[in-house]
């Protein structure tokens, strides 16, 4: 039985009774359709008709957009819908994670830096608050990875860090910022990543730890937020093979993924570490979730298997089509539907979806107007001045100045979107500062003059712009040099001759790659509060504050020279 009274739900009997009331309303497909809660890719009212809502969806999530727009399109969902609708962001790093005008304050690990959790608070209550007005009321975050492998693709900036107690610490405040606007977090990704060096977008990434080792680390945050009163989890296509083998005491053949396992989700974070709450898948688009059934099982014994809510969708029709099917095949048991029901709508209930008229579940035009406001801007730039961390500087290159090296050549490296917007601003604000700035561009470097007397009568001193940001479907985030046939090109071939300077605004470990540089500093993260406040400390106009939540050195002792 599911004690709607207890964390996290929290019910009285009145909302209990409406839980209860509503679940005997329901059709077969209405039960159906509240598992499913799937990626909104369009706004129109017959988009959101056709492709969503006639399915009785139990939620969705949008990606960044403009705030009025979403806004309005919330309000059409919840107005629309015939029971309220979960509606989740992903709010890891500020109000920016939904709304085009909102505030970017930072990636986890940027927040880390500062070592100081009241930070995490802040990001959790600008996020969910900023969330909130836009009409969300459930946060995919905090995340609780421990970035224990410096060559894993997705944890990295997105972490609280290595250290398990200030992952909890910092999980634990950005809850109470969520908690303080009503919206609910999604803590992710069970079991845990950041172990191994893989992507479970692309196939099961394996945490493996042994039973003692995952005890101490990974299950000492999730149980600190489940006795903290995280309302939901988010299971990953993450394999645990200790626990899947101690739990079902039997030798697998195959890695699990914890969305597919009753070993992890019963055993381990139900009845081990006691969660009541709301089991959420992490995307089904994703390889690894495809990896031990046809879809047509894997859809409904994810739900089967203890999962309670079906993130995204390959085909919307498909996939609601397969869970009914293997309702009525025996596959997925009305035990394990009812379970789910129960919780979602507790959900609902807990966030008082159940009391407000749908005219009200998403707030007026005038509630945007806390998107980066002042006391949010003032905060983001507040945590960048304590997040930027000088990680060495064994030839004294710094403080910059236009006097000692006064032309500068600058290189952005990595290819998004966001590089020109970097480059843009760190040109404009060092030739504000009284440099002579030239912007590195491959053709020029191909004229077949590779003299070292050439290049030092251009330029002063280098300065490397880190602007690689780790993203799914990417295995590797390292940056490939251009060294036309071994001549160097912008390879930093030329630190014996010039200061080189590297400043990395997304992976804290380009060291890696580039031992040989002797100043190195980390940002964390791309925005404009990160670049302005990195600037003013490697010109000496600020001191360094941040402390590293990492081993920016991997573990290599030469690395720190």
């Amino acid at each position: 039985m599911i004690d709607l009274k207890k964390s996290p739900f929290n019910l009285s009997d009145e909302d209990i009774a409406w839980v209860q009331k509503t679940k005997s309303a329901m059709t077969l497909d209405e039960k159906i359709g509240q598992l499913f809660v799937p990626i909104g890719y369009n706004t129109t009212p017959e988009y959101l008709e056709n492709a969503l809502l006639q399915y009785h969806i139990g939620g969705a999530m949008y990606r960044l957009g403009g705030a009025k727009e979403l806004q309005e399109t919330f309000r059409y969902m919840q107005t629309h819908s015939k029971i309220p609708l979960l509606i989740g962001a992903n709010l890891e790093y500020g109000g920016a994670g939904i709304a085009l005008e909102g505030t970017y304050f930072g990636s986890q690990m940027f927040v880390a830096a500062t070592g100081d959790s009241e930070q995490a608070y802040r990001l959790g209550k600008i996020s969910c608050s900023e969330g909130k007005a836009v009409g969300c009321n459930w946060s995919f975050a905090p995340v609780a990875d421990i970035d224990l492998n410096y060559h894993n693709p997705i944890t990295n900036t997105r972490t609280y860090g290595n250290n398990a107690d200030f992952v909890l610490k910092c999980g634990l405040a950005y809850k109470r910022g969520a908690d303080e606007e009503g919206v609910a977090v999604a803590v992710k990704h069970f079991p845990g990543d950041g172990v191994d060096e893989v992507d479970q977008h692309i196939l099961c990434s394996v945490n493996s730890l042994s039973c003692e080792e995952w005890d101490k680390t990974y299950g000492k945050i999730y149980k600190g937020l489940i006795d903290g009163g995280a309302m939901t989890v988010m299971a990953g296509h993450i394999a645990q093979p200790a626990y899947e083998e101690r739990i079902s005491g039997e030798k697998k053949n195959m890695l699990i993924p914890a969305t597919q396992s009753p070993s992890l989700l019963k055993g381990l974070l139900r009845e081990k570490l006691g969660f009541n709450g709301v089991i959420v898948t992490d995307s089904t688009c994703m390889v690894g979730f495809g990896v031990v059934k046809p879809r047509c099982e894997s859809v409904p014994y994810a739900i089967e298997s203890g999962c309670d809510l079906f993130l995204f969708n390959k085909d919307l029709g498909e996939d609601f089509a397969y869970m009914k099917a293997g309702y009525e095949s025996g596959l997925l048991s009305e035990k394990r539907l009812d379970e789910a029901l129960t919780r979602i709508l507790g959900m609902k209930a807990s966030l008082g979806l159940n009391k407000k008229k749908k005219t009200e579940i998403v707030p007026d035009n005038s509630a945007l107007e806390i998107l980066a406001d002042k006391t949010h801007k003032a905060w983001a730039k507040e945590c960048a001045d304590k997040a930027v961390t000088l990680v060495k500087d064994t030839q004294n290159a710094l403080p910059l100045s236009p006097k000692k090296t006064k032309k500068l050549l600058l290189e952005v490296l990595g290819e998004n979107p966001s590089s020109e917007r970097v480059e843009k601003v760190y040109k404009e604000l060092l030739e504000k500062a009284g440099f002579t700035v030239s912007v590195y561009r491959r053709e020029d470097f191909g004229n077949m003059d590779f003299s070292v007397e050439t290049f030092k009568s251009k330029y002063d001193a280098v300065l490397y712009v880190g602007n690689m940001q780790n993203a799914s479907n990417r295995v590797t985030n390292r940056y490939q040099w251009y060294t036309f046939f071994g001549n160097g090109d912008n390879c930093p071939w030329f630190t014996a001759e010039v200061p080189v300077i590297y400043i990395s605004h997304g992976n804290p470990y380009a060291l890696l790659d580039a031992p040989q540089i002797k100043t190195y500093v980390n940002a964390y993260s791309n925005h404009d509060d990160a670049i302005k406040a990195a600037l003013e400390k490697i010109l000496g106009r600020s001191s360094f504050r941040g402390v590293s939540p990492i081993d920016p050195f991997c573990g290599k002792e030469y690395l720190k020279y």
